[in-house]
């Protein structure tokens, strides 16, 4: 049986790595996969997903108006898909869950994507939130604090390196804005 899984964490955690690892050992057996990523996200380029080790992939792209859904069907009907792969899922839709719930359920094709939990403010994203509620499996992928512990939160960071409380869900950046803290040192930035 085909599954919806989803790897969270904070930033830096090797989501993108382990994406691209699970793509190859697919393909490596002969198998089709299919790697997704959104359009939004073009700090490497539009349509790559790019590990900060260094590897990277070409990728689908979809906006939060696409049916995934139809454009996994369509893919699959072109050449059998054995695995659809999904970077920085926590941009994904509710609705956009559901169809990948559906890949799984109708098409049979195993659905791993890849996403942070949680945004700057400590809010859920929405793709986030309805993975955490609908996928089969969840699997935590670990960060790690400045102070040694598991990072789990996500803090944005102004130009001077000071935290940022309040602004856009969505800002794309790297590490050069965002930094993954445990949640007490995260209370500790956002919260002064």
């Amino acid at each position: 049986m085909a599954k919806l899984y989803f790897y969270y964490s904070s930033m830096n955690a090797g989501k993108s790595t382990s994406l691209l690892q699970s793509s190859y050992n697919y393909k490596e057996r002969g198998m089709n996969t299919l790697v997704m990523a959104p359009k939004l996200d073009d700090r490497f380029g539009i349509g790559k997903v790019t590990s900060r080790i260094g590897i990277e992939s070409e990728a689908t792209t979809f906006r939060n108006d696409t049916n995934l859904f139809d454009v996994i069907a369509a893919r699959n009907a072109d050449e059998p898909l054995h695995c659809v792969l999904i970077d920085e899922a926590q941009f994904l839709t509710r609705d956009q869950v559901f169809q990948l719930s559906e890949v799984t359920d109708d098409l049979r094709i195993p659905v791993l994507a890849y996403g942070l939990r949680t945004d700057f403010q400590g809010e859920p994203f929405e793709g986030s939130k309805y993975l955490l509620a609908w996928a089969d499996t969840l699997k935590e992928l670990k960060a790690i604090c400045h102070c040694g512990t598991k990072a789990t939160m996500v803090v944005r960071l102004d130009p001077d390196g000071n935290a940022v409380t309040e602004g856009s869900q969505v800002e794309i950046g790297g590490n050069d804005r965002y930094i993954s803290m445990c949640r007490k040192h995260f209370k500790e930035a956002f919260f002064g």
